[in-house]
């Protein structure tokens, strides 16, 4: 395949960077000019996510381009992936669980799982410690929920105006040597296994589909992996990145917040994707090295 036929990969994240509830939407404007909605995703029998009706269009033709392949890529469970309901064609590529789970035309890639299994045995320390840390430390003043993802990793439903400062540094700084990582994102604090990572998922899709080019996009401490091992890639206006000021040289952050982040992106994607050539950007498999 050479470089000219070669697809390019966009992989984006989905809550809060594509799709938004109705708490994230951050429509400013009158309601009266406040875009279309079309919901995404019901849960319990209510509507919870969004894109704007141009968004839809947007991903439609990016989804159904021959030459793109778009690769949802989320810290969702397989479950909770499986609530979302995509304009376009199904994606042939899903990455669920930061990484954990690839998904092939829906079906979890059975190889895929035994190699990330086997990295995180040999490199972190067990989930059961971590979680026995999460439950002795987290106050029932502030704790909802405490919640294991596919056996893969934890996270925790707080309060966030009761949460003590301190305390999520607190747990970053006693789960790093032990190989894991926190990241604060609204009312859910995950700690993930360090080796978890989107891009480590979205580097071996690149070498099933010999991609020339990976774009990304994304708006949380999770997903700095996968914008950093991209050729481009795209944080929104808002979100735990922006938060953090984070950045770096490849990344753009669009001007809109909120849902219009996500039409923003799609046109980024769209312009970007058919506008590479051989020397356009390094090559995919030096930039998504673990």
């Amino acid at each position: 395949m050479t470089a000219a036929t070669a697809p390019t990969l966009v992989a984006s994240d989905l809550d809060r960077t594509l799709i938004y509830s109705s708490a994230a939407l951050q429509l400013p404007m009158p309601d009266a000019e406040a875009p279309r909605l079309l919901c995404v995703e019901v849960y319990g029998g209510k509507p919870l996510s969004y894109v704007t009706e141009t968004a839809a269009g947007l991903l439609t033709e990016l989804s159904s381009d021959p030459a793109t392949v778009f690769v949802p890529t989320t810290t969702r469970t397989r479950e909770q992936y499986g609530r979302i309901h995509l304009p376009g064609p199904p994606a042939r590529y899903a990455i669920c669980a930061n990484g954990g789970h690839l998904l092939v035309d829906g079906v979890p890639d059975r190889d895929w799982q035994r190699r990330v299994a086997a990295r995180l045995a040999e490199e972190c320390a067990p989930l059961d410690e971590i979680r026995a840390r999460l439950l002795a430390t987290a106050d029932p003043a502030w704790l909802l929920k405490e919640r294991v993802a596919e056996d893969l990793f934890a996270y925790l439903v707080v309060e966030r105006d009761r949460l003590p400062a301190d305390w999520t540094k607190e747990l970053a700084d006693w789960a790093g040597p032990r190989g894991w990582t926190v990241s604060l994102q609204g009312r859910k604090i995950y700690v993930v296994p360090r080796p978890l990572t989107k891009s480590a998922a979205v580097r071996e899709v690149a070498r099933r589909t010999g991609a020339a080019l990976t774009l990304a996009a994304g708006d949380s401490l999770l997903d700095a992996d996968l914008l950093l091992a991209a050729d481009r890639g795209w944080r929104p206006g808002h979100g735990e990145l922006a938060d953090a000021g984070w950045d770096a040289p490849h990344v753009e952050a669009t001007a809109e917040r909120g849902v219009a982040a996500g039409e923003e992106i799609l046109r980024r994607f769209l312009g970007a994707s058919g506008a590479h050539g051989p020397a356009a950007a390094q090559p995919t498999d030096e930039r998504m090295a673990p």
